[in-house]
């Protein structure tokens, strides 16, 4: 049986998804703050009226912190509890692979919560990001929060 992946770049990392959680990738637009958010989400965006909370990976995953540029884009994904936008250097393709060749997370390294699995590929690792993980409990209540007091 097949997975179904988008990859995307973070400093020259390739990053995956499941195509499944993906409903688009859209240039980058303008974010606005949202206060009282917890620090991996850097605002918010207008996506056809309906606010959704911009995720700063590049925290969770360790990466440093660069200026918002105009060639980044937004990977809009639903969880399984509300749709976020990823701010991401590039989406770069889709790709199948078998879900045999995926190396569950436990497998290598038990404490990375937000990570699915990696799968090996011709031009290197990918690491399988799981969106449902991503966000802690605390994190997801701080959110709802500052989404209420941002609407209200």
């Amino acid at each position: 049986m097949l997975k179904a992946l988008v990859v995307f770049v973070l400093d020259g990392q390739q990053i995956a998804l499941s195509l499944s959680s993906v409903q688009r990738v859209v240039r980058i637009v303008e974010i606005t703050p949202l206060l009282n958010a917890p620090g991996i989400v850097c605002g918010a965006i207008n996506l056809q009226g309906m606010v959704v909370p911009v995720l700063n990976i590049r925290k969770r995953f360790r990466f440093p912190e660069r200026e918002i540029s105009l060639s980044d884009h937004l990977i809009i994904a639903r969880t399984s509890r509300r749709t976020v936008a990823l701010l991401v250097d590039d989406a770069s393709r889709v790709i199948e692979t078998a879900r045999k060749d995926v190396i569950e997370s436990e497998k290598i390294l038990p404490s990375l919560d937000y990570v699915e699995g990696v799968v090996k590929l011709e031009d290197g690792m990918i690491l399988i990001h799981d969106l449902n993980r991503f966000l802690s409990l605390d994190e997801e209540n701080t959110l709802d929060n500052a989404l209420r007091r941002d609407q209200a």
